[in-house]
């Protein structure tokens, strides 16, 4: 008898009625597929948990910057230890089920995509700890310019991470290619700010020290969009098991 798939590709028993013999396959199916779904679960949560956690930081470290506030800044780069061990632990939790479960075809692409991904994030709680870690030295001095592209990288960042994360949870490939797009928005801001910062500073050498610190600042916001984009690829190998390059 042919078998049908579950909406994430596993087989199951077709329609036909089930005799007794056919009710104690499906209970032992059951009992060994239980852990493994238990264990993938709780790796998403985990994510999601992660996720979360990155961008109120990718946010309060704009906060920071915007305000001058060192305060503020200080305490997201102690936040950042919880990415850290957040990170730990998911991938802690990836490798038991992966030795205990034995997953195999788009169980254990799951699991190595997810696993990927929590790499990202962590990256990106870095990128927002470092942003954090230029007030210090901003912050004695009046601004070099309006904070206007940096805010608008940062939000469009958080953004982004959040939508990604929405779109991996679905296993949507459309939205995935569409959250990549919207990185070439972030480097638009990017390149304009770097250009002004590099125009002021070259009208007054006084202004070099701010200036590199706001490129440094300007620069981990725009690599945040680039882990968003390495995460959309990681969707898209979640769906169609082939890796494509989206940072075109």
């Amino acid at each position: 008898m042919a078998q049908d798939t579950d909406p994430v590709g596993r087989a199951t028993i077709g329609s036909a009625p089930k005799g007794e013999g056919q009710t104690i396959v499906d209970e032992h199916v059951e009992h060994i597929r239980h852990p493994l779904d238990q264990g993938e679960r709780d790796v998403r949560e985990g994510i999601l948990r992660m996720g979360a956690l990155a961008e109120a930081q990718i946010l309060a470290a704009i906060d920071a910057l915007v305000s001058h506030d060192v305060s503020a800044a200080e305490v997201v780069k102690a936040n950042d230890r919880a990415i850290n061990e957040a990170q730990r632990a998911i991938t802690s939790q990836i490798a038991t089920t992966i030795a205990t479960q034995a997953p195999v075809a788009r169980d254990l692409r799951l699991l190595l995509a997810l696993d990927h991904v929590s790499y990202e994030i962590e990256r990106i709680g870095d990128h927002a700890s470092s942003v954090a870690k230029q007030v210090r030295h901003l912050a004695p001095y009046p601004p070099l310019k309006e904070y206007v592209d940096l805010p608008r990288m940062g939000q469009l960042g958080a953004q982004l991470l959040r939508e990604i994360l929405r779109a991996l949870l679905d296993v949507n490939v459309e939205e995935a290619r569409r959250v990549a797009r919207m990185d070439d928005e972030i480097d638009v801001l990017y390149h304009r700010s770097f250009d002004q910062v590099l125009e002021i500073m070259r009208a007054d050498s006084e202004t070099i020290e701010r200036g590199a610190r706001l490129m440094l600042a300007s620069h981990y916001l725009e690599r945040i969009g680039d882990r968003v984009t390495n995460i959309a690829e990681d969707v898209v190998f979640l769906a169609t098991g082939q890796v494509e390059d989206l940072n075109d």
